[in-house]
């Protein structure tokens, strides 16, 4: 199951994810994006994976595509670390 928390400020929006990003809450994840990174303007689209606690192949997929098209992400402990500098090494390959 996942779980996704949307905080809108001024400046940003950030979506808190929380548990499995595993299908099919990867589509759930896609939709709940699209119309944040439409609606957005000049804010920054921010998201948390810190309480993520698995993520599949297609869950990484689903965050690469958001990396590539500009979302910022936020992170704690050595997992997490270690996707998302997986995930920017593969963006910079593409």
């Amino acid at each position: 199951m996942l779980k996704i928390s949307v905080n809108e400020s001024a400046g940003s929006r950030v979506f808190v994810l929380e548990g499995r990003l595993v299908a099919p809450w990867t589509d759930e994840l896609r939709s709940a994006c699209q119309p944040a990174q439409t609606g957005v303007d000049d804010r920054e689209l921010i998201v948390d994976v810190g309480g993520l606690t698995a993520i599949s192949t297609d869950g990484e997929e689903t965050l690469l595509c958001l990396l590539m098209q500009g979302a910022k992400f936020r992170g704690t402990g050595v997992y997490m670390r270690t996707v998302l500098e997986q995930l920017a090494r593969r963006a910079a390959e593409r």
